[in-house]
């Protein structure tokens, strides 16, 4: 077993594992870390914890020491220098007449390099571009081409549940996401309903698919006959997180249906044909629904 701590070097970006050495590090604190790329400032997210050595990804490095005011320094002035150098990329890129995005500019903590990052339709020239730039900061010029999760993670916003997004506050990584979990959690395949504002599939659908999953193992799906209280009826339609039934239960004396909602526990299933949503057949509407999703998300 050894001691780890998470640390983040870019707001929203990946979690990386570092060994504390003797320095006595809480989360929160700054850090001093070398890196692939040389030595790097970066925030530790999660305090210090144990983990084998198989569960994390080696090698695992030391950190150099915590973050001095010197340091603190330093990181503001990149951080300045970094706004700066977005402006005069972008006017670079409109003299190249390139069709790229840019999205983000950062510079290592030693000011060695400059990484641009950018979202472009299909591949870009851009040899003549980096000469332009290198000719301005007499730096190393990195470009990077990074997809619309990616560019939705640099820019800080709001998902339409009212909360940062997600890919931004709390996911370390990007996970496939599928149509088949917007439609076992029966919701519309309307994409601007299931997609974020990167215009993929929302990231929730798959984090929320487990619960979705466990709360179904024992409801009857649509269609289904049950006994109610009130006596046999066919289920109409099913709420799946208040675990509720809406059945249309047909009146002794007419054939009027009366419906009525009920508890899970209070129906007995007489004819339990567990059938997931996926698996049901779907309306012109839908099937153009889905393929309009499908070509959106690459699939």
């Amino acid at each position: 077993m050894i001691t780890i701590i998470g640390v983040r070097f870019r707001h929203g970006g990946k979690i990386y594992y570092f060994q504390p050495g003797v320095n006595v590090i809480e989360q929160n604190d700054h850090v001093i870390v070398e890196t692939s790329r040389g030595v790097e400032y970066g925030v530790v997210v999660h305090g210090p914890r144990l983990a084998s050595e198989e569960d994390v990804v080696a090698p695992v490095r030391t950190v150099l020491r915590k973050a001095t005011e010197k340091d603190e320094e330093i990181n503001k002035n990149n951080i300045a220098a970094e706004k700066e150098a977005m402006e005069i990329c972008r006017e670079k890129i409109e003299k190249h007449g390139l069709e790229m995005k840019l999205v983000e500019a950062e510079y290592t903590f030693d000011g060695n390099k400059i990484l641009f990052y950018f979202t472009a339709e299909g591949r870009v020239d851009f040899r003549e571009l980096v000469k332009d730039l290198a000719a301005v900061f007499k730096t190393r010029i990195e470009l990077r081409q990074i997809g619309v999760r990616d560019e939705a993670r640099a820019c800080p916003g709001i998902g339409i549940c009212g909360r940062p997004f997600c890919c931004q506050s709390f996911l370390p990584d990007f996970i496939p996401v599928s149509i088949k979990m917007a439609k076992d959690q029966n919701l519309s395949l309307n994409p601007t309903k299931i997609s974020g504002t990167c215009g993929r599939l929302m990231c929730c659908l798959k984090y929320e698919e487990s619960t979705y999953e466990e709360l179904t193992k024992r409801l009857p799906a649509e269609g289904d006959l049950v006994q109610t209280p009130d006596g046999t009826g066919e289920v109409l339609h099913v709420n799946v997180l208040r675990q509720l039934l809406k059945v249309g239960v047909r009146q002794s004396e007419k054939d009027d249906v009366a419906i009525a909602e009920y508890a899970l526990d209070d129906v007995q299933i007489l004819r339990h044909k567990r059938r997931s949503r996926t698996e049901q057949p779907m309306d012109s509407e839908e099937k153009k629904q889905l393929r309009e999703l499908e070509r959106e998300n690459g699939k």
